[in-house]
């Protein structure tokens, strides 16, 4: 009889978990918007969308903030969806749960109550690679909010951006140590189209390769503030600030002139105006 081999660590791995350990980090990403539209309009914001939720880890944080706080999720993949449902919305309260909306549509045409928010990181609207189309998706952004909402993205950038590269990074997480491993694969100079995956490795030597995979236009800042404001946007950008050792030190700050690093991370408010 063949003897059963035990399996391995890549093997055993949730792929959503991963990622929200090494990638995402939902209570960075609600305090700059909180605090930002506070800010800006002088009242919390009560009503958060989350485009291409994915697990809906932000929605979740999100109502955890207040008990007046409700987010909706919109993403059109009902796998992960339901991942989200079974892993994060599950580990919350009932009040809580009932305060969220996962809805399986769209970003372009779904049609929800009009948040104060709506929110689109981890450069997931890169996937609308033609101008026409980003263009259509940052209108209905435009005619979704409140008349005084604010729209937030991210984007990142730099020299290193336009290059094929693998970079890595250990991560801690509660089963051990791991290696995440991003990799630029693909980048065409004459349309930026970009193919991105993230790869695992875990301490057994086994891997996770090509867990996600992204096909992207590599969008440029300008071109992303020149169609916000062409829908009718205000736009301010926010640039990361250093730490005494040379690194980022994950506060945002409103900038108009930025350093021409290697890599960057920006944060975009766009705010709705009428």
């Amino acid at each position: 009889m063949k003897k059963k081999t035990k399996p391995t660590l890549a093997e055993q791995a949730d792929a959503h978990k991963l990622y929200e350990l090494s990638v995402q980090c939902s209570e960075s990403e609600v305090d700059f918007v909180e605090a930002t539209y506070k800010e800006m309009r002088g009242k919390p914001a009560r009503l958060l969308r989350e485009d291409f939720c994915g697990t809906a880890n932000v929605c979740c944080e999100w109502v955890k903030r207040h008990k007046k706080n409700h987010a909706i999720g919109v993403d059109l993949d009902k796998s992960v969806l339901e991942w989200g449902q079974e892993n994060n919305l599950q580990k919350l309260s009932q009040s809580e749960q009932a305060r969220i909306q996962l809805i399986e549509d769209d970003v372009l045409r779904v049609k929800t109550q009009q948040p104060d928010i709506i929110s689109a990181m981890n450069f997931s609207y890169w996937l609308f690679k033609d101008r026409n189309t980003l263009k259509r998706y940052f209108q209905h952004v435009f005619e979704s909010l409140q008349n005084d909402g604010i729209f937030f993205l991210d984007i990142y950038g730099g020299y290193d951006s336009f290059h094929e590269v693998e970079e890595e990074r250990e991560v801690e997480t509660p089963d051990g140590d791991i290696t995440y491993i991003w990799e630029q694969a693909k980048f065409n100079p004459i349309n930026h189209d970009l193919t991105c995956y993230i790869h695992f490795a875990f301490g057994d030597d086994s891997r996770l390769d090509q867990a996600f995979a992204y096909h992207w236009r590599l969008w440029t800042l300008p071109e992303i503030q020149d169609l916000l404001r062409e829908v009718g946007f205000k736009v301010t950008v926010y640039w990361q600030g250093w730490d005494e050792d040379g690194e980022p030190d994950g506060e945002f700050y409103a900038a108009e002139e930025g350093d021409a690093d290697a890599g960057w991370i920006a944060y975009i408010s766009a705010e709705k105006i009428r």
